[in-house]
């Protein structure tokens, strides 16, 4: 299906540790030419005044645009925007976006409002839509500013290995992850699963997100992952690579960001 069936942000989407409550994110990726980069800009400045208003209004808890590497027409998607949730019905309905975008734009005219909206579909393609909830993540109090930067790595599990896959995870990896955090050498690390699409012809059933202060952290990373094993952790985490097949990895920058 495009260049996967899906990572974020966020990620990460977003912050991956807000209030430390149950989250779900909506992931979009985005196509974009490089002709309408200018455009793409102006369209997700008009969404961003959007989700302001639904984040006052209390149907989403935060929104996200990160830009994406390699980033080459032929290397996928340009961009990626996030939106997160704290319930599952919430991120299905999406809440009163009509009221939101009334409010957003209270001087506009309807017929201008109108046009405005519809022409935000011309200067990308909305290639992927995924609806994830988050599994797992590291414990820290690390903001996530604009200059952010993130891996999105999209893992393909078999439905009937996600406990294997997610138990290495959540069991041995997170550990390693909580300790480069508590060393400062990463801000955060969360596990992501597949909602919606899921099964055999999805391009990717799970996601890893780690978010770094900026690109130099990032290129100094070293976990050391034989740390502290134990013969049952080594196990573990040998189940847990046999278990999943690392489809690709993204690098990413936060550019836009609302909460």
């Amino acid at each position: 299906m495009k260049k996967f069936v899906i990572f974020i942000a966020l990620l990460l989407v977003g912050n991956m540790t807000i209030a430390q409550e149950k989250l779900y994110l909506v992931m979009e990726f985005m196509t974009v030419d490089e002709s309408q980069q200018n455009a793409y800009g102006e369209t997700e400045g008009f969404w961003e005044k959007i989700h302001e208003q639904r984040v006052k209004n209390g149907d989403i808890i935060g929104w996200d645009l990160w830009v994406l590497g390699p980033g080459g027409e032929e290397q996928g998607f340009q961009y990626a925007t996030v939106t997160l949730f704290n319930e599952p019905a919430k991120m299905f309905s999406g809440g009163n976006f009509g009221a939101a975008l009334k409010a957003a734009y209270p001087n506009m005219a309807q017929d201008e409002l109108d046009k405005t909206f519809n022409k935000t579909s011309e200067a990308r393609d909305l290639s992927v839509r995924i609806y994830m909830e988050q599994i797992a993540s590291t414990t820290d109090e690390n903001p996530m500013p604009l200059g952010t930067v993130a891996t999105f790595d999209l893992m393909k599990v078999s439905l009937g290995n996600y406990n294997q896959y997610e138990n290495a995870e959540k069991k041995a990896f997170q550990l390693l992850h909580q300790k480069a955090v508590d060393d400062g050498n990463k801000m955060n690390w969360g596990l992501l699963r597949f909602i919606s699409p899921i099964g055999s012809d999805t391009y990717a059933s799970h996601m890893t997100v780690s978010m770094f202060k900026d690109h130099a952290q990032w290129l100094n990373q070293n976990i050391n992952y034989s740390e502290g094993a134990t013969p049952e952790l080594t196990k573990l985490m040998q189940e847990g690579i046999a278990a999943r097949d690392m489809k690709y990895v993204y690098l990413a920058q936060l550019i836009r960001k609302v909460r």
